[in-house]
Parts: structure tokens; sequence; C-alpha cells
């Protein structure tokens, strides 16, 4: 066992996958390879990424259901790097669940740098923080990116849902801005970020039960931002 994050590099491309897996053993990580979706699908069946950098352009499967998919059933941060450079494409894949979005032809430091910031942990000698917290009957575990409701029910949250969540359970009853939740997140600032954002608290509000027209919890403050108003358990 080891406590070194392991990435999951999915690319058709040998030479793209040689010099990310390079890369990022240099900085430290752990790395698979795959060139097909298929041959990943069957190898997260043993292995528990803690990120995954996609690329959409995959000969065998449609990488954005596949970003779709992983955000849905997984907990791992999921990066796509691909050559559509269109917004609509950036967009569309933070909308189905990706933690962020990288153009080719890319800087592999660059690559390196954004993990980092996804994976981000306490620095050593900091007091961690808690990965159990209540609030409002709700339960959230950081650790299984699980919400538990007050009937006992759980639903999974995705990597970046689970980043949302966090933030505002650091920061209950203040406002936090959109500067703030960007330099928070990480993210090229624009209207892609702000639409990725909007979507994810949306799928929140639903996970949480809220009433999309008066919700209890995320109170949005507009033209400033949100409040999160529970107490923390």
């Amino acid at each position: 066992m080891t406590d070194t994050p392991l990435i999951a590099i999915l690319d058709d491309e040998p030479e793209i996958r040689r010099l990310l897996s390079a890369a990022l053993e240099d900085a430290g990580f752990r790395t698979q390879s795959f060139a097909r979706a298929t041959e990943f699908e069957a190898a997260l069946r043993r292995i528990t990424p803690d990120a995954c950098l996609i690329d959409l352009g995959l000969p065998d499967r449609d990488g954005l259901a596949l970003v779709h998919r992983l955000a849905s059933d997984t907990g791992a941060a999921i990066i796509i790097i691909s050559g559509r450079a269109q917004v609509q494409d950036r967009v569309t894949g933070l909308e189905l669940g990706a933690d962020d979005y990288i153009i080719k032809p890319f800087e592999p430091a660059e690559v390196v740098a954004r993990i980092r910031a996804r994976l981000r942990r306490p620095a050593q000698g900091q007091t961690a923080r808690a990965q159990n917290l209540r609030f409002a009957g709700w339960q959230a575990d950081f650790d299984r990116y699980m919400l538990t409701a007050p009937d006992g029910t759980e639903t999974p949250l995705s990597h970046a849902e689970a980043e949302v969540l966090r933030l505002f359970t650091d920061n209950p009853r203040r406002l936090i801005t959109r500067a703030q939740m960007l330099e928070a997140l990480g993210g090229a600032a624009g209207d892609s970020f702000d639409r990725a954002m909007d979507v994810r608290i949306s799928r929140l509000r639903t996970k949480l039960g809220e009433d999309p027209k008066n919700p209890r919890l995320i109170k949005t403050i507009y033209g400033a931002g949100y409040i999160f108003l529970a107490e923390i358990g």
C-alpha cells in the first residue's frame, strides 16, 4: 500500500501517454496509462485512481460520456486534455463533471501543477480537516464522496461537487464570492467557470433536496456570491 497518488492517463496517442507519464512520475506521482476507454473502464474494477486525465477524441468511446460516468461514480479528480479548443466543448466538459480542462498542445509542467492543485492536501504540520461532517441533519463523508440524508439515504458526490460542498462547510454563514471560489477551486476565470459553478451548485441543491425557488441551505446573493446557511457539527 502507498499514499502516493495514482494518476490514470487515457489517451490514444502513445507519445502523449509517454510525455505525461514521465512528467508525473518525475513529480512523484504513480501513473497507469490506457489507449482505449474499454481497457480503462476494465481497470477501474481493480484500481482507484486519485485523478484521471481524459482525452475526448477516443477511438472506441465518446470521451464526454466517460467523463459524465466518472463524475457520477467515482471520487477521482477529472481533468480533460483535448485538442478541442472551442468554448462550448470546455463548458460542456465542466458541466458534465470535469474539474479542469487543458487544451493541447500543453506544457507537462502545467498538467502537473493542475493535478497538484486538484489533489491539494493540508501541509505537513497543519491540522487535517475533518472528513466527516454533519449539518442540518445531513452527513457529508469526504473520504467516500458520499452524502447521507436525514433518513439514511446515501447519494454519491462527484469530486467537483465535493470540492464545492467542502468550500461551503469550511466557510458556513459567510459570503463566498465568485472570485473566492475561483481562487479556492482553481480554473480559468470567465463564463465557462461561472457556468460550471452554477451547474455544480444546482446539482448540490438537488442532492440536498432543496426547493429550487427557495433553497434553505445554499443561498444565492445576486451579484455577490453564495452563503451556506447551516451549523457544522
